[in-house]
């Protein structure tokens, strides 16, 4: 799409802030109009849309695509797409740890641990950890528990949380993350605790650190939508 207006302003709308170009109001890819519930999203899309060129390209507005992601695909079932994220809770990346060398069990303690006992505190639940891949059934209270605390977000935070769960591998890192218990920082570092460690021993792949380059820019994309969100 070439760039066909000159001017993006914040309207109202039914159901929240709605962005206008020329006045005329954006719509999602469904053909639902694009209204935003915080004033912190509505002017942070309205940005992206200024920041247009001659040509519109999606990759660089971030922000408006998880809005439509959450007005288009989340809205309409909530619970079943918070349901898709909480089956991430049955086999956490945190509950799966090395069985060596010690360094990396070790850096792998340091980074996880704080934040399931974060999580053990927080929703008062049990965590069942295992050396190796091998899956470990997780009590039924506790996958109970972190569904309820994600299916009680609104389609919204929903759709912000939804790359940070797939990214990390772990429902968990999220919730923490969406709850500012821990900063982005911390959450991204544990998250590739086991990358960066064979990174150290065996170099870098060029083509693993274009892939994790771009995981990192949606990454911090839906950490700054989670965070207009209030």
């Amino acid at each position: 799409m070439k760039r066909f207006w000159k001017i993006v302003t914040v309207e109202p709308a039914e159901g929240g802030l709605g962005i206008a170009l020329d006045g005329r109001p954006v719509r999602t890819p469904g053909r639902v109009p694009l209204a935003l519930p915080t004033p912190a999203l509505a002017q942070a899309v309205a940005d992206e849309w200024s920041a247009v060129g001659e040509t519109l390209d999606p990759r660089a507005m971030p922000l408006t695509g998880l809005a439509n992601a959450a007005i288009d695909r989340v809205a309409p079932d909530p619970a079943a797409f918070a349901a898709g994220l909480a089956a991430y809770g049955e086999s956490d990346l945190l509950c799966y740890r090395a069985e060596g060398p010690e360094p990396l069990v070790e850096r792998q303690q340091a980074a996880w641990d704080p934040v399931l006992a974060w999580a053990r505190q927080r929703y008062d639940v049990t965590f069942e950890t295992t050396a190796g891949v091998m899956h470990v059934t997780q009590p039924p209270a506790t996958v109970a528990r972190l569904a309820d605390a994600t299916a009680a977000r609104d389609p919204f935070a929903l759709a912000g949380l939804s790359p940070i769960v797939t990214i990390t591998g772990s429902l968990v890192l999220a919730l923490a993350l969406a709850e500012r218990a821990f900063d982005a920082e911390t959450v991204w570092a544990a998250a590739h605790v086991d990358e960066d460690w064979q990174a150290e021993r065996w170099g870098e792949d060029p083509l693993a650190t274009e892939a994790r380059l771009v995981r990192r820019r949606d990454y911090d994309a839906a950490v700054r939508f989670l965070g207009t969100l209030g």
